[in-house]
């Protein structure tokens, strides 16, 4: 399905060794590796077109100003955006939200309702907790199973008119669950409600579809899709997001400033306060140009791949037990051995040069609902391969016998 040689040639950190060991990483749920042509392009910023934006009539600042904005029309492309202005650059998805959050609030009053669910990461939970600290709105949650589902029946349920915002994540980043977005959505405008969907696990494996969606925010970070880190984009509506007011203030949001009163751009410019990532903005494009290259359709079906490998050969050792079996998910394994703590294991495998996480990866309400700390966390990209898999379940083996 893959060209994979030449996939894993594009990312010279793969090819080196941990511990005295080939590096083997399955972390790819907290942050992406990153392509040479990323590498390449922040290079080549910096070399060639390095000025503010925006500003200058000096041809450099007119250049990077160009790169910048074309990276803006890139993304809109790619999530299917009706403009660019609904297109807003910011430092990652724990900003986006925060943006919205605060904005939001000042919508709310006593007696109203937000809708979060019960796998939420911390990122699409603590921000909505100050909105309601604020307004005096009530947060209400969407519970889940024991396979990592949401359950849709008790959502009909605690949906209604006083629900104001529902704010979910597209694919949970502890379990790999996929949740049914569109559905909720289409509930939650049937009340009124507006919807943000949090995509940081989503957009490194599906290409989304913000308009099919109808999705009033979309929020998801660039270096989890191969991008730089403190890159991110928020996706609004532009009805929404001419409504919200902003969320800071400073060069560049702003129309005109007198000392007696401020009037502020217009969008995309109103909420990007600032000298922003240059930089990172431009080359976000870039790592979206190679993703779309690769093909999502191929990364879903080789991710897809990988996952059923993994499951089953994890399975096959005894005691252990995965956390997030629903039909639908992405290539996450969530996973514990009885009677280990997963930090123990976590520790002893990067000896053996496998990168995985454990704790409870921002989502402590999902450990909580298992009785447990928190997990194994072994989560593939489409530039990781089945032999890499053989060297983690060698690796989880010998730490099972070690801390036995």
């Amino acid at each position: 399905m893959l060209d994979i040689n030449a996939i894993r040639a594009d990312f010279p950190i793969l090819n080196q060794k941990v511990n005295g060991k080939p590096l083997v990483y399955f972390d790819n749920a907290a942050t992406a590796q990153k392509p040479k042509v990323v590498e390449k392009a922040i290079i080549e910023y910096y070399e060639t077109i390095n000025a503010n934006i925006h500003r200058g009539v000096h041809t450099l600042s007119q250049l990077a100003t160009d790169a910048y904005e074309e990276s803006r029309k890139k993304i809109q492309h790619h999530v299917n955006a009706k403009s660019d202005k609904e297109i807003i650059f910011t430092a990652g998805t724990t900003f986006g939200i925060n943006l919205v959050a605060n904005g939001f609030s000042s919508f709310l009053k006593k007696g109203d309702e937000i809708l979060i669910s019960a796998m939420e990461h911390h990122s699409n939970i603590v921000p909505w907790q100050f909105a309601c600290e604020r307004s005096g709105a009530s947060l209400k949650i969407i519970p889940m199973n024991e396979e990592g589902d949401l359950i849709l029946e008790e959502f009909d349920k605690l949906i209604n008119s006083n629900t104001k915002m529902v704010a979910v994540t597209h694919i949970s980043n502890a379990l790999g669950t996929v949740n049914p977005i569109k559905y909720i959505i289409d509930e939650a405008h049937k009340v009124g409600a507006a919807v943000l969907i949090d995509g940081a696990q989503a957009t490194p494996h599906i290409k989304p579809d913000v308009q099919a969606l109808d999705c009033d925010f979309y929020v998801f970070s660039g270096h989890k899709i191969c991008g730089p880190t403190g890159t991110g984009i928020l996706y609004g509506k532009e009805a929404w997001l001419d409504k919200l007011p902003p969320y800071q203030g400073g060069g560049e949001m702003i129309k005109t400033v007198t000392f007696e009163k401020t009037t502020y751009a217009c969008l995309p410019h109103k909420f990007e306060a600032g000298t922003p990532n240059i930089a990172g903005g431009i080359v976000l494009g870039y790592a979206i140009d190679y993703l779309n290259g690769i093909g999502f359709d191929k990364i879903k079906a080789y991710e897809k791949d990988l996952l059923d490998y993994g499951t089953k050969k994890l399975l096959e050792i005894e005691g252990l037990k995965i956390y997030g079996t629903a039909k639908e998910k992405t290539s996450v394994i969530s996973f514990n051995i009885q009677g280990l703590h997963p930090y123990d294991i976590g520790v002893i495998v990067d000896k053996l040069g496998v990168a995985v996480r454990t704790g409870h990866h921002c989502t402590q309400p999902i450990m909580d609902f298992y009785g447990i700390p928190g997990t194994v966390r072994a989560s593939f990209s489409f530039y990781n391969t089945k032999e890499e898999i053989d060297i983690l379940i060698e690796a989880v083996k010998k730490a099972k016998q070690m801390l036995s």
